[in-house]
């Protein structure tokens, strides 16, 4: 018996958020998301939780509660939810969000959806909901208090405390403070800005560099920033109005949150404002500005594109003036700075944020923290969003307002962090771990797959073709060599004489022995290469024999 929090990702990980809280024969399960893979997964998509622990508890799961509407929250509903047939409950703006992913995924009619306000208590289970309002990077985010027969368990969500949000809808502290004055057993808190020192500055900092870029731009403005970052956008959308600029949205998610934001009315642009793409001929480059995706630099983004002169309809021109509003996540830098070098190269303008205050984090550091903490005086301490360095950083700040440091979990993915009578242990592991989304194919990658397209990245393949006789098993034609991604092979090489000599060896092997067995002789195809060409240049192709037979 007790209270179990298990995080299913999320700890020691930038991206797919989810938290599972179990009592009994209930569980709810706090966000769905998703992470973007690194550049050893070749070829995948996106890495959604792996959910067998709840698909094989399904009859006990009541329900998806999600913070807010960014991807690493809510990116893996349309994976998840045709596994687990239970209601998934947001705020408008989020419900909005999550209806454009379903839609996209058929899923639509077939999902239960359920809007919330900040005021609303939600039963589940033996779970009793609660939520405040918080601030972040995009609107409508909140943060849960959940009450739980052991205690309330307060959640933060993804926030900072923003005293001038561009909404005016400023977190709900007197929510905060009355947690703390109930008793609170367990903080869960947002750690990606632990490493900072001091506040994190207010959304409207970036308002204030947007009209002064807007003021000295000769040309066209593009501006990249996250699509969900619906404060950003409205803040462009401003600084084109009072500059008397036409505004187009480039990139499908960001045309997808313009759209859902100024339907539910998180957004206001006057109609002869927004353009179409395609209309931005009409106008002086000095009239145009130009929403995009691609800040974190990804591949077939329209910022990348119209970085390396490959996008259809926008060409860079010298006096264009790019900005992108964002800060690379973990892993993207190198995308993000070579598409500021390719950027460069076009002899645009460009502004980021290494030059000037066009971006501000939207989640709290470390004094911001500490108000939080000093607010709802937790007995236990738990970070999550964030790696393991963020995860030191605050343990430190915690124990400075006087959590005992052994009150502070740092937990991993998996583990089963049990509560009881006020007491905290540490008890076993549930199945975990990532599922890899590689175009429709979900989970069907596994590490021997990632493995073998690592090894054609780094060192290519050589296909060795054999013809062999199905009544005797003799050679009749081959074997002959192809290589891609390994060396440029031509006849006169010495490794490739090397090669066949080996390959010699083994044909005449086999057909000595009598050897029929098409897996014994790929064997001795692949031993032999493998041993000659790491003997002469010390590395390891995928050796790939291909054997047919044909009747004579």
């Amino acid at each position: 018996m007790g209270l179990s929090i298990i995080p299913l990702g999320g700890v020691g990980e930038i991206g797919k958020n989810m938290m599972v809280f179990e009592y009994d024969n209930d569980i709810i399960v706090v966000d769905a998301g998703i992470a973007f893979p690194g550049d050893e997964l070749k070829g995948i998509d996106l890495i959604i939780p792996d959910i067998t622990y709840l698909t094989s508890n399904k009859e006990k799961v009541r329900g998806f509660f999600i913070t807010h509407g960014h991807e690493d929250h809510i990116g893996a509903l349309p994976y998840v939810l045709p596994d687990l047939n239970v209601p998934v409950y947001a705020t408008k703006l989020t419900i909005g969000l999550i209806k454009k992913k379903l839609t996209e995924h058929g899923l639509l009619d077939k999902v239960t959806l359920i809007e919330i306000v900040p005021d609303d208590v939600i039963k589940a289970g033996i779970f009793e909901v609660e939520f405040f309002r918080i601030n972040h990077s995009i609107p409508d985010g909140v943060g849960l208090a959940i009450n739980t027969p052991e205690g309330l368990v307060v959640h933060s969500g993804d926030f900072k405390l923003d005293q001038t949000p561009i909404d005016n809808r400023v977190t709900e502290f007197h929510k905060l403070t009355k947690y703390g004055e109930r008793g609170v057993l367990a903080l869960i808190c947002d750690s990606t800005g632990a490493e900072n020192e001091g506040y994190t500055p207010s959304e409207k900092v970036v308002g204030e560099s947007f009209e002064k870029e807007f003021d000295r731009a000769p040309g066209r403005i593009i501006v990249a920033t996250f699509a969900s970052n619906v404060h950003r956008i409205q803040q462009v959308i401003d600084a084109a109005i009072s500059h008397d600029r036409k505004v187009a949205v480039v990139g499908r998610s960001m045309v997808n949150v313009v759209e859902a934001a100024m339907d539910l009315g998180y957004l206001t642009c006057p109609e002869n404002v927004l353009i179409e793409l395609n209309e931005i001929s009409r106008y002086p480059s000095n009239k145009l500005v130009i929403i995009t995706t691609g800040s974190q630099g990804e591949p077939m983004s329209a910022l990348t594109r119209i970085s390396n002169g490959s996008h259809r309809q926008i060409s860079l021109e010298p006096e264009d003036t790019v900005i992108i509003s964002a800060t690379p996540i973990p892993g993207n830098a190198k995308l993000v700075y070579r598409t500021i070098n390719n950027l460069f190269k076009s002899k645009a303008q460009v502004i980021y944020k290494d030059v000037a205050p066009v971006h501000v984090s939207g989640h709290a550091s470390q004094e911001e923290i500490k108000i939080l903490l000093n607010m709802v005086r937790p007995k236990f301490a738990m970070p999550f969003h964030g790696e393991f360095r963020h995860f030191v950083k605050f343990k430190k700040t915690a124990t400075e307002i006087g959590i005992p440091e052994e009150n502070i979990i740092i937990s991993i993915i998996g583990k089963r962090n049990v509560f009881y009578k006020g007491n905290y242990k540490l008890q076993g592991k549930v199945p975990s771990g990532s599922i890899m989304i590689d175009g429709l194919g979900v989970g069907d990658v596994g590490n021997i797959v990632l493995r073998d397209r690592n090894i054609l990245a780094e060192n290519g393949v050589v296909v060795v073709t054999l013809t062999l006789d199905k009544n005797t098993g003799t050679v009749v034609a081959g074997p002959s060599i192809l290589s891609r991604g390994f060396v440029y092979i031509r006849e006169s090489d010495e490794l490739l004489a090397k090669m066949y000599h080996e390959l010699e060896e083994v044909v005449h092997n086999f057909e000595a022995q009598h050897i029929r067995d098409w897996t014994t002789i790929k064997k001795q195809i692949t031993k032999a290469l493998d041993s000659v060409i790491y003997s002469e240049l010390k590395r390891k192709p995928i050796v790939l024999p291909i054997i047919q037979e044909v009747e004579l």
